[in-house]
């Protein structure tokens, strides 16, 4: 059902859903458009209402290949667009879910084409703050890159800013995906350029590994894993490769390339991944953090040989709102406190177990390990009792040995 958006543009048909809003395939006056319809809750907040428009002129400013272009910012009533490009294609997430990892020719092409969109707004001042596979759209329809790869554009941009307003966050909260955010986010320190490389990076690693360096579990287990642990080695990539990840994986934001660093030097690698399969890597286990029930349900046991990867909203603060922590989502968080961050992370380094084998932590490796624990108790009270038994047999033997002779010993002398 066609439905009006401002005076010049007409929304048609509704393309996908965010945590933010509807994206909606359109029409305006030069052709067809996307065009992003901002959730009424945020169209009927007048101080974000004010930010939009402060941010108007910075977001129609920023062209470039990689980047989708905003066209046009529409208030209108209860109505808060982002009239941008249209992509006639998908986004990466739909990509990976599909294949799950990618060959590394093609998942750097892709990467180094995102870091060239991140390189030109960072010059513009603008910060992204949500890279992630959900936000980079390839078009199906524009010519094949290096690896079979499909131009990639960066999209959502001033999105996360938009929303992150004093009121909605305050300085206890942050805004964000958490599998790919910064640890100085998570650390409660503005974002700068750098948080959007060292998103990049993961979105890197996810094309290569098929899953997250720090993902998994609740979101606090992941937060924590951010600030506290280091990225696990990925066998099988050329080490020029590894070494520029680890850079941009950096827990020091100084530390990490700048976006036009990583583009070129991307591109660089990309004549030696030529023809490489993708990798063969075996998804480590979340830990015991993905068995933790949301608040207010209760724990319930996985079915036997079913793998469970939930991303339960638990908090890492007690008492804490929960928060939705889908990867689709912006995610509304409490800054952990220092003494929570220092307490370690479990399961990031974890080695890949055989198949069938429960998960550590699981509900199905805890019943086994109680299972364990009443068999090793019903053999100990047996071995106690064979033992009692044996000993209770040779006492009995020693008691009726010892009577005649004791009274022998104690009789009289015969006279």
């Amino acid at each position: 059902m066609a439905r009006k958006i401002g005076s010049r543009y007409t929304a048609h048909q509704i393309l996908g859903r965010g945590s933010a809003g509807t994206v909606w395939l359109g029409e305006g006056p030069d052709g067809p458009v996307a065009i992003k319809l901002l959730r009424e809750d945020l169209a009927s907040d007048q101080e974000l209402v004010g930010r939009f428009v402060q941010e108007r002129t910075a977001l129609l400013g920023l062209e470039h290949p990689n980047v989708v272009s905003v066209r046009d910012l529409v208030v209108d009533g209860n109505d808060l667009a982002l009239v941008m490009d249209l992509v006639r294609g998908t986004d990466l997430r739909t990509r990976l879910e599909r294949e799950r990892r990618l060959a590394p020719e093609a998942a750097v092409a892709i990467t180094a084409d995102i870091a060239d969109g991140l390189a030109a707004a960072h010059a513009a001042g603008v910060v992204h703050r949500d890279v992630k596979p959900e936000n980079v759209l390839l078009d199906m329809e524009g010519p094949l890159g290096p690896g079979g790869s499909h131009p990639a554009f960066l999209t959502d941009f001033g999105v996360a800013k938009l929303i992150d307003t004093p009121k909605r966050t305050r300085a206890t909260k942050i805004i964000g995906t958490p599998d790919y955010l910064a640890p100085e986010i998570v650390e409660g320190l503005p974002p700068r350029a750098s948080v959007d490389i060292y998103a990049l990076a993961t979105v890197l690693y996810e094309l290569l590994a098929g899953f997250t360096p720090f993902g998994g579990g609740h979101p606090g287990a992941v937060l924590r894993r951010h600030v506290t642990e280091t990225v696990v080695p990925l066998p099988g990539i050329p080490d020029e490769l590894w070494q520029l990840m680890v850079q941009c994986l950096a827990k020091a934001p100084a530390s990490r390339l700048r976006a036009s660093e990583l583009a070129t030097r991307l591109r660089e690698l990309l004549p030696m991944l030529a023809g490489m399969p993708p990798l063969d890597v075996d998804e480590p286990d979340a830990g015991p953090a993905e068995d933790v029930p949301e608040q207010g349900e209760p724990a319930r046991p996985a079915p036997a040989g079913e793998q469970v990867r939930r991303r339960g909203a638990v908090s890492l603060v007690p008492g804490a709102r929960p928060a939705d922590s889908n990867r689709d989502t912006h995610t509304s968080m409490r800054v952990p406190a220092p003494d929570e961050l220092a307490g370690g992370a479990r399961g990031t380094a974890r080695a890949p177990r055989a198949t069938g084998a429960p998960r550590p932590g699981s509900a199905r490796n805890r019943a086994s390990a109680r299972r364990r624990r009443v068999a090793l108790g019903a053999g100990a009270v047996a071995l106690v009792a064979a033992v009692g038994v044996g000993t209770w047999l040779a006492t009995e033997g020693d008691d009726a040995d010892a009577t005649p002779r004791d009274t022998q010993n104690s009789a009289p002398a015969s006279p």
